[in-house]
């Protein structure tokens, strides 16, 4: 059972109250198991990830430093 947008009266919504939507449905979503299966390539990719992580701990950039960075371009 499809609906538009038009029959939620979501395109009436501003952009703001729009997001917020996004975020109560997203947290409907995960604050309810069973939660979608995650695929076999993503926890490759985590796998793999976290081996590079752990074979170079001083080659990645601290979240807070990153952050930083970010907020400095402003």
């Amino acid at each position: 059972m499809s609906r538009t947008l038009e029959q939620l009266v979501v395109d009436d919504l501003s952009i703001p109250e729009r997001l917020e939507l996004i975020g109560i449905l997203w947290d409907s979503i995960t604050d309810n198991p069973p939660h979608p299966p995650v695929p076999d390539s993503h926890l490759a990719e985590i796998q793999r990830r976290r081996a590079a992580a752990n074979a170079d701990p001083q080659g990645s950039i601290p979240w807070d430093e990153v952050r930083a960075r970010l907020r400095g371009r402003g």
